[in-house]
């Protein structure tokens, strides 16, 4: 069977920027990761993560491109097949390129279909929106924004005059 997925970069534009795609079910994630990169335009020499994802995109367990933990236990792109990991039940992924830039995209299966004789897969089907030079800027709020104005007192740490301490405390 044929999966085709949209993938869609998480961007806070007015233009929607994604490529629809698609690939053998049995195909693992390391060739989904490669497709999306090369659909985008990345040389693909980032590190990037698949994360599993409910209905509400909330980011799960990560599968990722490379084994960096200390005791060789990471999830692995290139040993997890496809349908391993997205099925009917089982819709959405998060992909995540380039850890300093956090690329994100939402990856979501749309439909399976019958494999076409003659069709080379992976297959890029359809492309929407230009990347942008730079990836999109993420905004990480808490409830009400407390956890970030935790330290909002009204210091000026510059001020050294007015600090509370003590400079010859040794």
């Amino acid at each position: 069977m044929i999966y085709r997925f949209r993938v869609i970069l998480d961007n806070d534009t007015e233009d929607d920027i994604f490529r629809d795609l698609e690939i053998r079910e049995n195909d693992s994630l390391e060739d989904l990761h490669n497709i999306i990169t090369q659909s985008f335009g990345f040389d693909g020499t980032e590190m990037a993560s698949f994360y599993l994802s409910n209905d509400h995109w909330d980011q799960g367990e990560e599968i990722s491109l490379f084994d960096l933990s200390e005791d060789a236990s990471a999830r692995l792109m290139n040993e997890t097949p496809i349908d391993s990991v997205v099925h009917e039940a089982q819709t959405k992924l998060i992909y995540v390129y380039d850890f300093l830039n956090m690329w994100t995209f939402y990856v979501e299966l749309a439909e399976i279909v019958e494999e076409t004789e003659g069709h080379d897969y992976p297959n890029l089907m359809f492309v929407h929106g230009q990347i942008p030079d730079n990836a999109p800027e993420r905004l990480f709020e808490s409830e009400g924004d407390e956890m970030f104005n935790e330290f909002d007192d009204d210091l000026d740490v510059d001020d050294y005059n007015n600090l509370d301490f003590d400079e010859n405390w040794n």
